[in-house]
C-alpha cells in the first residue's frame, strides 16, 4: 500500500508530523525538569534561564539561513541531518554533568529545531495539491499541539519514576521513527537554480533576530523599564531595519539573490495570513502558560494531572480541524455543470477563507472570555468546557490562516519563504509571551498584600509558586488563600486580554484577508503525476485564455488573473494570479503545512518567567500555496 504514489505522500506527511512532534515534546518536558535540574546540576537561577534562552536565541539566529540551505542543497537531506542532530543533542542533554554542558546541548537542539521547523513545511509543496493542503496542515498542526499536553503527562511520569535525564531521552524513539520515515518515504526536493548564500543578509538577520529576541526575554524577566533590555531590543530593531535595506539592495542588483523575498509582503494573503497565525499564539498564551500554573500551584495538582486536564483542548482542536476542512472543501458542480465549467469540477469553497478565519477567532474569543470567569473554586468540568471550545476555534482558524500565508510562496524558494514565516511568528510569539506575562505578574503582585506577616513573606510577591512556598513555610492559611485569589485574578485579566486579541484578529481577518487563499485548481497537476514526472507543480485555472505548449506551461491573463495550460505527461502547468488579472509564466504553486503556537515556560522552583518562555514559543508554521506566483522560468521544483 505504501508503494503507490498516493499512499506514499500521506505516509511522508506522517513522517513530517513526527518531526514536528519531537520539537513540541522537548519544549514542554524541560519546563517540568527545571526545579530538579537546579539541584542535580547545582544550577543557579541564571543557569536555569539559559537552559531555555540558549535554545531560543540559536533558533532565532538560524531560521532564515536554514530555509535557504534547504532550497539549495535539498530539503530532505537537511531535514534528515537535523533529526540526527536533534537526537544526538537530546542524548547530550540527558547525560550532561554540569550546567554549562546542558546549556551547550540546548543550543545545539535550537540549531536542529531551526532546520526541522521550516523544512517540515517547505517539503509539502511538492507533495500535495491545493485541495489536499488543508488536510496536510491539520495533520502537522495537530501533531504540534499534541506535544503540549502529552509532554507534561510523559515528563511528569518519568520524573516520578526515573532520573531527570529521562525527560530528554523520550525524544529518541520519536526521532528514530521520524528519521526512518523521512529517509524511506519522502522525495527529495530542491530549487532548480543554484542559489547563492547571501552571507551579509545571514549575518545581519541573525544578529538582529537574536538581539530582539534576547531583549524581549530580558524585559519579561527584569521589567520593561530595564535599560539593558531596551537597549538590546533597539539594537535588534536597528539591525533588522538594516537587513531590510540590504535585502532591497540585493533584490535590485542584476542576478541578485536575497536571503528573503521582500515582495511577499505585497501579498495580502501572505502578510495577513502570517500576522493572524502569529496572533493565534497570543490568544493561546493564557492556556499554555497561565493555566498550567493555576493547576499546579493554586489547585495543588502535579504535572501529570495538569497535562491530563489540558487534553480537552486537543479534542476541541481535532473537531475544529475536521469542521474547518469540511467547510473549506470546494463544492462540486452538479451533473450537467454550470456554464463556466464541466460537471464535477471543483468550485468555490462552501465558506470563504476570510469568513472561516474570522469565525474561528470569534469562537476562541468567546471561549477565552468565559475562561476569564475562572475562580479559585472553579471545577474541572468548567475548565474542560472552555478549553475544548477554544480548541474548536483554533482548529477552524489556524489552518486557513496558514494556508493563506503560504499561498504566496513559489516552490522554487519554499524553504526560505517558510523560514521567513517561522521567524516572524517566533519573534511575535516571544513578544506576546513577555507582554501577557507582564500583565499576569503585575496584577498578581498588585493584588497580594503581605501586611502584618513576617519580612520573609515579601518573597511571596515574586511568583505564585514562591507565594505558595512562603505560605507553607510560615504556616499561614490566609496567605495561601490570598496567593491563590491574586493569581486567579491576574490570570483572568490576562485571559480577557487574550479574548480581546482574538476578537481583534477576527475583525482584521474580515477586513484584510482575501476571500480565498488560492485560485481554483481544476487545472492543477496532481502531486502523484508531478512526482512521477520529476517536477511537482500545482496549476491554477481561470477564465483567462491559457495557451498550451509541448512540455511548457500555459500563460494567460483574465479577470481572475490566471491562465492554464498542460504539456505531455501532465508536467506543465500555467500559473499566475494578480489583482489586476495579470500574471503568467511557468510556475509551481507550493503547498505547505505546519502550525505554530505559543509555548509555556516556567522558571526555577516554579517561578513565573513570562519572558523566558518566549522562547520556547516556537512555532511550527505552515500553510498552503496557490499557483499565483508568476515567476517566469523559476517556478519549478524538482522532486526526486
Amino acid at each position: 500500500m505504501i508503494r503507490s504514489p498516493e499512499n506514499r505522500r500521506w505516509w511522508a506527511l506522517a513522517a513530517l508530523a513526527l518531526s514536528v512532534l519531537v520539537v513540541g515534546l522537548d519544549l514542554t518536558v524541560l519546563n517540568l525538569a527545571l526545579p530538579t535540574l537546579a539541584g542535580a546540576l547545582h544550577a543557579s537561577t541564571g543557569d536555569l534561564q539559559w537552559f531555555i534562552d540558549a535554545y531560543s536565541l540559536v533558533l532565532a539566529a538560524a531560521l532564515l539561513p536554514a530555509g535557504l540551505l534547504g532550497d539549495r542543497f535539498g530539503r530532505k537531506k537537511l531535514l534528515t541531518g537535523a533529526l540526527i542532530l536533534f537526537g544526538v543533542a537530546s542524548l547530550a542533554c540527558a547525560y550532561s554533568g554540569s550546567a554549562g554542558e546542558l546549556i551547550a546541548a540546548r543550543a545545539v537542539l535550537g540549531l536542529a529545531a531551526a532546520v526541522i521547523l521550516p523544512l517540515s513545511l517547505a517539503v509539502l509543496p511538492v507533495l500535495f495539491t491545493a485541495e489536499e493542503r488543508p488536510r496536510a496542515i491539520a495533520a502537522v498542526g495537530g501533531a504540534t499541539f499534541l506535544g503540549y499536553p502529552v509532554g507534561p503527562i510523559l515528563g511528569g511520569w518519568l520524573l516520578d519514576h526515573f532520573w531527570w535525564g529521562s525527560v530528554f531521552l523520550i525524544n529518541l524513539p520519536v526521532v528514530v521513527i521520524a528519521l526512518i520515515a523521512v529517509a524511506v518515504l519522502m522525495p527529495e526536493s530542491r530549487s532548480e537554480r543554484r542559489l547563492r548564500l547571501d552571507l551579509p543578509g545571514v549575518l545581519i538577520s541573525s544578529a538582529g533576530l537574536t538581539a530582539l529576541t534576547y531583549g524581549v526575554i530580558k524585559a519579561g524577566q527584569d521589567g520593561w523599564s530595564d535599560v539593558s533590555a531596551i537597549a538590546t531590543m533597539l539594537a535588534g530593531a536597528v539591525a533588522l531595519a538594516g537587513f531590510v535595506a540590504w535585502e532591497r539592495h540585493a533584490t535590485s542588483r542584476a542576478n541578485g539573490q536575497p536571503l528573503v523575498d521582500l515582495t511577499l509582503f505585497r501579498s495580502a494573503s501572505f502578510t495577513w495570513g502570517t500576522a493572524l497565525s502569529t496572533m493565534v499564539s497570543f490568544a493561546l498564551f493564557g492556556i499554555l502558560f497561565g493555566v498550567p500554573q493555576y493547576f499546579r500551584d493554586v489547585r495543588g495538582l502535579d504535572s501529570l494531572a495538569s497535562g491530563l486536564r489540558l487534553l480537552p483542548l486537543i479534542g476541541g482542536l481535532a473537531a475544529g480541524l475536521a469542521l474547518g476542512q469540511r467547510l473549506a472543501r470546494p463544492a462540486k458542480a452538479p451533473a450537467g455543470g454550470p456554464a463556466d465549467g464541466p460537471a464535477g469540477q471543483a468550485g468555490a469553497p462552501l465558506v470563504s477563507a476570510k469568513v472561516l478565519v474570522a469565525a474561528g477567532f470569534a469562537v476562541m474569543a468567546a471561549a477565552l472570555a468565559v475562561g476569564a470567569g475562572t475562580t479559585i473554586t472553579s471545577g474541572t468540568g468548567f475548565g474542560a468546557a472552555w478549553f475544548a471550545v477554544t480548541g474548536l476555534g483554533l482548529g477552524i482558524a489556524m489552518p486557513t490562516a496558514l494556508n493563506a500565508a503560504l499561498g504566496a510562496l513559489s516552490a522554487e524558494r519554499s524553504g526560505s519563504g517558510s523560514a521567513l514565516i517561522t521567524a516572524l511568528r517566533q519573534v511575535g510569539a516571544t513578544i506576546g509571551v513577555a507582554v501577557l506575562g507582564t500583565v499576569l505578574n503585575s496584577v498578581y503582585r498588585g493584588g497580594l498584600s503581605v501586611t502584618g506577616l513576617p519580612a520573609s513573606a515579601a518573597a511571596a510577591r515574586s511568583s505564585v509558586a514562591g507565594g505558595v512556598a512562603v505560605a507553607h513555610a510560615v504556616n499561614s492559611a490566609p496567605l495561601l488563600h490570598a496567593v491563590g485569589v491574586s493569581y486567579v485574578h491576574g490570570m483572568d485579566v490576562m485571559l480577557w486580554v487574550c479574548a480581546a486579541i482574538a476578537l481583534v484578529s477576527a475583525l482584521l481577518g474580515l477586513a484584510f484577508l482575501p476571500r480565498t487563499g488560492q485560485p481554483s485548481s481544476a487545472a492543477a497537476v496532481t502531486a502523484d503525476a508531478a512526482i512521477a514526472a520529476g517536477a511537482a507543480v500545482a496549476g491554477a485555472a481561470g477564465p483567462g485564455p491559457g495557451a498550451a505548449g509541448p512540455g511548457a506551461a500555459g500563460a494567460g491573463a483574465g479577470p481572475a488573473g490566471a491562465g492554464a495550460g498542460a504539456g505531455p505527461a501532465g508536467a506543465g502547468a500555467g500559473a499566475g494570479a494578480g489583482p489586476a488579472g495579470a500574471g503568467a509564466g511557468a510556475g509551481a504553486g507550493p503547498a505547505g503545512a505546519g502550525v505554530g503556537a505559543g509555548a509555556a515556560s516556567a522558571g526555577a522552583a516554579g517561578a513565573v518567567r513570562p519572558g523566558a518562555a518566549a522562547a520556547d514559543a516556537c512555532s511550527a508554521p505552515g500553510g498552503s500555496a496557490a499557483a499565483g506566483r508568476a515567476q517566469a522560468g523559476s517556478g519549478e521544483a524538482r522532486a526526486e
